[in-house]
């Protein structure tokens, strides 16, 4: 095995270590029109992040909404909905820029932001807002 095989091994074996922790604690799901309301209707705040493949902010935004579903996956719901693919949802809760991030308590939704943020600010609003 040469060096630059084996640095790849190492890299993806620490890539899916990272992974897999957070999933341990909060994993972020895949919202679709089939589960949407269900996951923002529980009990638990969810925060759903809309966003697009092809949004640069939004590929930013995707490691700190995975920290803070590792963090916060306990008493929070976290979801991610693309909206090129579910484009009805976003209307419906007119959403009109991504990333949007915006945190549902009982199916309805309590607080919005638009646009990227620190990690920090971003879990002190979830926080605030979800009531944890």
């Amino acid at each position: 095995m040469s060096d630059s095989d084996f640095n790849k091994a190492l890299a993806d074996r620490a890539r899916k270590m990272v992974s897999e922790q957070s999933h341990a604690h909060g994993q972020v799901v895949e919202l679709t029109e089939e589960n949407f309301d269900e996951t923002v209707g529980g009990k638990k705040a969810t925060l759903v992040d809309f966003w697009a493949v092809w949004c640069g902010p939004c590929r930013t935004m995707e490691p700190v909404i995975e920290r803070l579903a590792g963090k916060l996956g306990a008493s929070v719901n976290f979801g991610k909905l693309n909206v090129d693919e579910h484009p009805s949802i976003a209307t419906k809760f007119e959403v009109q820029s991504i990333p949007t991030f915006m945190l549902f308590k009982n199916g309805r939704p309590v607080d919005a932001v638009i646009g990227t943020m620190q990690e920090a600010a971003l879990e002190m609003r979830v926080r605030k807002a979800a009531g944890v």
